[in-house]
């Protein structure tokens, strides 16, 4: 199954001032495949070592940090040759070994050459324990996500398709032959999500029932994973703010508000279980900008805030919304599409440039994304169907008058500029290319 970070990778595996590799994964978005399969295709050879439960392989980084002698005693572990330069060494689940992570840093100034690539789906947490050290300025970065709209695309056989969306003028409208096609892919993404497994059964079988049993089935992963790995005194927080993210989003503003998942609870009393979720991946935080300016990290109120999940396919199944009302018009069913339709824009966007999103708000009037671009802050409008009136972004662009706003919808790509500025309209299915309109 064909994913983008492929590119990436390679990219990597060519650069000159290469460093090792630290893939940051979500659980469940199939790294290992990724990392086997990127070896099997660009190198001689590939080694694989995991960490989790391997107390061998660990051990290997105790007596110091030689990289030579290291490497030569993964070499008798694996029974294979391990040659800088035509062989691919994978530490999978490396968080479980910190000396390994430490190793990196002598990796990268001892022997450049080797081809080193990491990964670890609960990174971010392991590290926030501050075992061992960090190579810090010593690796290199690469973040793996669910398949977006365009992998979702590939994996459907649309291939061409997808290559005449990429060669689309800025100002070129869908063809009108195209746009019903593309909805209903982009419907059917909605209830899918973009998690390698749930793509695969659905492109080969479209048997709803059996990816909304695969999805049930890594939500009860991930909720095993509070289990296992997370202290203790976090997992009645865990649980609480995991299962409150379909409420908070279907709310009309959709901010999240601590004290609506429990009376009487305060931030204060959430605030390291939300970090926790938020450290593994599977909970994407998204905070208020007092003012659109550049840098936009600047002007971020830390304290409101909106979350969301790392995959629209599974914020659907933990919200036990119908996948009938993807498409229905019925109006009981609106707040919750709006919703599902945000999550699907943001993980999109984050999907595209890996770069922060913010959201904007002021009286009334609500920006649901605001993102930076070089020097410029570009407001972001969403609409879940076609009916696209923006007083919201009317108010913004006469405030602030961005030389480019952009309104995503379900209708075709408009442009039209006047004293405020350029007003780009960009459907739904194609706000992954949004960096190509930019």
């Amino acid at each position: 199954m064909y994913r983008l970070i492929t590119r990436d990778l390679q990219n990597w595996k060519n650069a000159e001032t290469r460093k090792p590799l630290i893939l940051k994964v979500i659980r469940k978005c199939g790294k290992t495949w990724i990392l086997k399969e990127f070896g099997k295709q660009n190198f001689t050879d590939t080694v694989y070592f995991t960490f989790e439960n391997n107390t061998p392989q660990c051990a290997c980084f105790d007596q110091d940090m030689d990289p030579a002698r290291i490497i030569k005693e993964l070499s008798f572990l694996s029974n294979k040759t391990i040659t800088p330069g035509t062989t691919l060494v994978i530490f999978d689940e490396i968080q479980f070994c910190p000396n390994a992570l430490t190793s990196l840093k002598y990796f990268c100034e001892e022997m450049p050459k080797l081809h080193i690539a990491c990964a670890g789906s609960l990174l971010g947490v392991q590290l926030a324990k501050k075992e061992g050290s960090f190579p810090v300025g010593k690796t290199d970065f690469l973040t793996l996500r669910p398949m977006n709209f365009a992998e979702y695309l590939y994996a459907n056989g649309e291939t061409y398709l997808l290559s005449h969306l990429e060669t689309l003028l800025s100002d070129e409208k869908v063809p009108a032959s195209l746009t019903q096609k593309l909805e209903n892919l982009y419907k059917d993404y909605l209830v899918t999500g973009g998690m390698p497994e749930v793509v695969k059964i659905w492109t080969n079988t479209h048997d709803l029932q059996e990816i909304e049993r695969i999805q049930r089935s890594i939500i009860d992963s991930y909720e095993a994973d509070f289990m296992k790995y997370a202290p203790r005194e976090l997992l009645p927080k865990l649980s609480l703010i995991w299962n409150s993210v379909p409420q908070q989003l279907a709310k009309d503003n959709h901010k999240f508000i601590f004290s609506h998942i429990k009376k009487g609870l305060k931030a204060r009393d959430l605030e390291d279980a939300l970090h926790w979720l938020v450290s593994a991946g599977i909970i994407l935080k998204m905070a208020k900008i007092e003012k659109p300016a550049v840098p936009l990290s600047h002007y971020a109120d830390s304290t409101n805030f909106k979350i969301y999940l790392c995959d629209v396919g599974l914020l659907r199944s933990l919200a036990a919304f119908p996948a009938a009302g993807i498409s229905s018009p019925t109006p009981v069913v609106s707040d919750m599409r709006g919703a599902l339709t945000e999550n699907y824009v943001l993980t999109e966007l984050l999907a595209a440039n890996d770069a922060a999103a913010y959201f904007w708000k002021r009286n009334e009037s609500e920006i649901e994304f605001i993102i930076q671009n070089e020097l410029d802050v570009i407001p972001i409008e969403v609409k879940a169907a076609k009916n696209t009136r923006s007083r919201s972004l009317n108010e913004y662009r006469k405030h602030y008058t961005p030389l480019l706003a952009i309104k995503t919808s379900l209708k075709n790509i408009s442009k039209q500029t006047d004293e405020m500025g350029t007003l780009l309209e960009i459907p739904l299915y194609l706000i992954w290319n949004t960096s190509h309109y930019l």
